[in-house]
């Protein structure tokens, strides 16, 4: 049993969530983001969100920017901004299986997920980016924080390609389910309550509404989850041992595989379905 730091004669089993010192209950100090000694309770740069920083969210804005010229580009190509373009670049743009096992269109696993079947499928998704994006840019880093969201995209087309390859897919929220994966491990690691930061109970609700309303892209959402929590975790994990460079490059390494996944998967489900293209 260990002993209080601050009264050396009572014995405890409880401990800082920062700093790890042994503490008794009356040393305690409870704060939003986890039991605190009295030292680290008065540090004042110990906040309850995730941000260390005040750095601006560069990559964040680019992202969304970009996410908006895609989507006037897409509705004056055709279709109109309620529907967010059904001319050829929306058809060229989208996520289909079959054009990416067998046409090898590649690029339609990133450039799907800069594409939005509407304005408010828009809004929402960048909401969505906007305020995780300010949680997670100043904590880890822009060039973390970039490798994280195309990771993300990634295994969310991964995910659309692997369960829903027959069906045309569009939208940030990949992306967005994985900065909401990375946001919890994140968390976890910060010593924060998920269920206090409401960061459990938003990805709760999100999961329902993936499964309950018609027309989402399930494979999407859970592959981009998948992959937030997974990138998150190299992210810190390799980061703390090996250095930011180390982290990029295992994170990478991660994306490619669900590349890989995902055109096998949806090179078999081609064979399966008898179709070779569009």
């Amino acid at each position: 049993m260990n002993h209080c730091a601050f009264h050396p004669d009572r014995e405890t089993g409880l401990s800082c969530s920062a700093c790890g010192t042994p503490i008794c209950g009356e040393c305690v100090r409870p704060t939003p983001v986890g039991q605190r000694c009295p030292n680290c309770a008065r540090e004042k740069t110990r906040v309850t969100n995730l941000a260390a920083t005040t750095n601006q969210p560069i990559v964040t804005i680019t992202l969304i920017a970009l996410n908006v010229i895609a989507f006037i580009a897409a509705s004056l190509a055709g279709g109109g901004f309620a529907s967010g373009g059904r001319g050829d670049l929306m058809t060229n743009g989208q996520l289909y299986g079959p054009a990416v096992a067998y046409n090898h269109e590649y690029w339609r696993i990133v450039t799907s997920g800069f594409l939005h079947a509407g304005f408010f499928h828009l809004l929402m998704n960048m909401i969505f980016i906007w305020i995780l994006g300010n949680m997670l840019e100043p904590a880890i880093g822009r060039a973390k924080f970039a490798t994280l969201y195309f990771v993300s995209l990634l295994c969310g087309s991964m995910g659309a390609l692997v369960l829903q390859p027959m069906v045309p897919v569009v939208g940030a929220s990949g992306a967005a389910f994985g900065l909401l994966g990375a946001a919890i491990v994140l968390a976890k690691r910060r010593g924060m309550n998920i269920w206090e930061s409401g960061l459990g109970p938003v990805l709760a609700i999100n999961l329902v509404i993936t499964f309950l309303v018609p027309g989402i892209a399930i494979g999407a959402h859970l592959g981009g989850v998948a992959g937030g929590f997974a990138a998150g975790f190299i992210l810190e994990e390799v980061g703390d041992r090996y250095g930011k460079a180390a982290a990029i490059g295992a994170c990478c390494v991660l994306g490619i595989v669900a590349l890989a996944v995902g055109i096998s998967a949806a090179s078999g489900s081609g064979l399966i379905h008898g179709s070779s293209g569009l």
